[in-house]
């Protein structure tokens, strides 16, 4: 197309500008970025390919933890009585936990264990009077019942979650417990939890963490708590199995688990310095010696966040945590005399280097960034192994922990590309020290208020105008819109012009990042 008197037309000159400029200058610089992608890539594949072959391994052999360590029952004593079993503490913390603090002070108080060695913490960090009350409400009622409960608050935040299990470590009575079960506010372990777990702790001086899996009672609420549980079941069938399993160390989930308080005391006791407190208590754990045993086949109720808001503040908290961690405890890995050179190697590299950084930047920087923009400049060569195959058999492994989750896996790896934005952004916020970095916000529990409010929904009138505006502002999201429109725009220059048919992932990639932009995933939860 030409302009006036034959001139060429601005498209023109725009196309001929790029050509002029992509050869010698942006070629070169996403070559770069393409091969670092590709070791990034590499490093992920022999990662998830040692912990598949490690957990083939495992199951050939029958090293379970019962047969690995020794566990047996504890047994009644005539003469010493109940004074036969630990005296163990159950921490309960809590925040502004309406919809599911009756559930959570329920089953830790449901916990059989002789009533006088169980004491039931309740750390109440509620800035809303109402449910501070009815909390406080709750305990009395299940201290009239004979539960030996203890309701503790503090007149500050100081420290979030890690403060408030600080805070209560220092009561006078903690002195005379020898374990410390947690449980966060939406966790309801059944009964017999401290029967399974307790045995590896007395019959083991070494161990001071014992683990349990999350059993999720909303999975199939919605797509995206779907594709939670096909990410998380990965993490504790294969990767805390195989820390388990090889030096004894993986990361603690910060609740269903029992740690001997004389590990927390030789770790330093709980840190507030990452909003990771639970990573953070591990691994200085874990350089001290301590070993931890991952129990894969007990299982502890709870809820995954199901709307797109909740999800988000979460995965900021789970990526820059860990970044944020690694930066700082470098040197104190390094300097560490108890454990071996390899261990410190795979904390290192593999909990933390591969783990939560590598994975999430490759994820959105390669798939994201650098594959849609090689449409745009042919120059550079990307290879079909690094582009196609080597993610597949990736993505495969990821997927052995949840079989019946296969039809779900082309929605799975859309959904986490999607989110690894948001996971780059918060891992670079960590690694940098900068920003949100110490954000903590808790993850909204909905319990049983959800079909409430969509009750109370069905039979309120149209919305007005101000209102129809706060649900737009909350449901919108700009930048996936625009990362959105970018591979679109990508997927639509291959079709035309492109050779290698980029274009069919490009697209699902471009609606996948249009759906999450326009709010529609997840449970949209209305504010009556």
């Amino acid at each position: 197309m030409q302009g006036v008197q034959g001139e060429p037309s601005m498209i023109d000159q725009i196309n001929a500008m790029w050509l002029q400029i992509r050869a010698p200058y942006i070629a070169p610089a996403l070559q770069v970025g393409v091969n670092i992608c590709l070791v990034m890539l590499l490093m992920l594949f022999v990662e998830r390919l040692y912990m598949a072959l490690v957990m083939v391994l495992v199951k050939l052999s029958g090293k379970r933890p019962e047969n690995k360590y020794k566990w047996e029952p504890i047994k009644d004593d005539l003469e010493s009585g109940n004074s036969a079993y630990p005296m163990v503490l159950v921490q309960v913390p809590m925040y502004n936990e309406r919809e599911v603090y009756q559930l959570s002070i329920g089953a830790a108080c449901g916990l059989s264990w002789p009533s006088d060695r169980i004491i039931v913490q309740i750390l109440d960090d509620s800035t809303d009077l109402t449910i501070k009350n009815l909390v406080e409400l709750e305990c009395q009622r299940w201290a009239s019942k004979g539960v030996n409960i203890k309701y503790e608050i503090r007149d500050n935040r100081n420290g979030y979650k890690a403060g408030a299990l600080k805070e209560g470590m220092k009561r006078s009575y903690v002195k005379d417990c020898d374990y410390v079960a947690i449980f966060d506010a939406d966790f309801q372990p059944e009964p017999d939890f401290l029967w399974r777990t307790i045995p590896y702790l007395v019959h083991n001086a070494d161990i001071g963490l014992v683990q349990a899996r999350w059993k999720f009672v909303n999975a199939d609420e919605c797509m995206m708590t779907r594709m939670q549980e096909m990410s998380l079941s990965y993490h504790f069938t294969v990767e805390q199995s195989v820390g388990s399993a090889t030096y004894a160390f993986f990361g603690f989930n910060g609740t269903a688990g029992v740690w001997r308080i004389a590990a927390i005391s030789e770790a330093g006791g709980w840190n507030s310095r990452t909003t990771v407190e639970d990573m953070d208590l591990a691994v200085r754990a874990g350089l001290r010696g301590w070993k931890f045993v991952y129990l894969d086949d007990l299982s502890v109720k709870n809820e995954l966040p199901s709307t797109f808001k909740a999800y988000r503040y979460q995965q900021h908290r789970w990526s820059c945590g860990p970044a944020n961690l690694f930066r700082k405890m470098i040197p104190g890995v390094l300097a560490a005399k108890k454990v071996s050179m390899l261990k410190k190697f795979s904390i290192l590299y593999s909990f933390f280097l591969v783990r939560k950084i590598v994975a999430h930047l490759v994820t959105f920087i390669f798939f994201c960034v650098v594959v849609p923009t090689c449409v745009l400049v042919p120059e550079v060569n990307l290879p079909k192994w690094g582009s196609i195959y080597l993610p597949s058999m990736i993505t495969l492994l990821n997927c052995m922990a949840t079989p019946k989750s296969l039809p779900f896996l082309v929605f799975w790896v859309l959904f986490e590309n999607v989110m690894s934005m948001h996971r780059t952004k918060a891992t670079i916020t960590g690694l940098l020290d900068i920003g949100r970095v110490n954000e903590w916000i808790v993850t909204e529990k909905l319990g049983d208020a959800l079909k409430i409010k969509f009750a109370k929904l069905k039979q309120k009138p149209k919305q007005k105008i101000g209102e129809r505006q706060a649900y737009i502002s909350r449901r919108f999201h700009v930048f996936h819109l625009i990362v959105g429109l970018y591979i679109f725009f990508c997927a639509s220059y291959d079709l035309a012009f492109g050779r290698d048919r980029y274009y069919i992932y490009l697209y699902l990639q471009a609606v996948a990042f249009f759906i999450m932009g326009f709010g529609y995933i997840g449970t949209y939860v209305p504010n009556t």
